[in-house]
């Protein structure tokens, strides 16, 4: 058996724009679950009954479904059922977006029940709204108490945007997979790839150990 790593400087450009988009979907991806989740959560815990059935609806909806199946079922009967096409982009974003905020709800619920209600019901004997109580005495604190699985569902992410690749989003896992495709070096591309997602997700691990650290709630 013959060896041909050369095959990765090769496509070393392809690689690096592959990276990016990775981190383009993890970023974008958080960006609209961190606050859609944190609206989910609210809608759970304090909204009127209809709004909060259909918020427990969707969480438990997307929570135990399979990410791959959302993937495709956004590319390909979404279209079918609104008549609107998205591209491959934002279809993966949309799919991975509705995934993490289900998660991201669930997450929040957990860190605003651990907010004594205390807290809450003295805001609103200041005159605050449940809305400006929850937005400027509940959720910060919550928030803190909940960075830590924030991250880790921020690493988790980064490695399930892998999965948008079915549907030819050019992210890492897609491009290295044309680039065994194109090339048959399927040992090389295979192992590049891996060792990328390692290098780059292990950093992102151990800072997700010091947030934990940094951030951990003793009482």
């Amino acid at each position: 058996m013959t060896f041909d790593w050369s095959v990765v400087w090769r496509y070393r450009d392809a690689l690096a724009l592959g990276t990016a988009m990775t981190f383009l979907l993890t970023i974008a991806t958080m960006a609209i679950a961190v606050p859609c989740g944190i609206v989910v959560a609210s809608l759970r815990l304090y909204g009127v009954p209809p709004l909060r059935r259909l918020a427990t609806a969707y969480v438990e909806l997307f929570r135990n479904l399979p990410l791959i199946l959302v993937v495709y079922w956004a590319f390909y009967v979404l279209p079918i059922v609104t008549g609107v096409g998205l591209s491959a982009f934002a279809t993966g974003l949309a799919a991975l977006a509705l995934n993490v905020t289900a998660y991201n709800a669930e997450t929040f619920r957990a860190g605003i029940n651990s907010i004594r209600r205390g807290q809450l019901e003295a805001a609103l004997a200041l005159g605050m709204s449940r809305t400006q109580a929850l937005r400027r005495v509940v959720v910060p604190q919550a928030l803190r108490r909940v960075l830590p699985v924030l991250a880790s569902t921020w690493v988790s992410l980064f490695k399930d945007t892998s999965l948008v690749s079915v549907i030819a989003v050019g992210e890492l896992a897609y491009v290295s997979m044309q680039a065994r495709a194109q090339t048959f070096r399927v040992l090389e591309m295979l192992t590049a790839m891996a060792a990328i997602y390692w290098l780059l997700g292990y950093p992102q691990a151990k800072l997700v150990d010091w947030i934990e650290r940094r951030y951990a709630v003793t009482e």
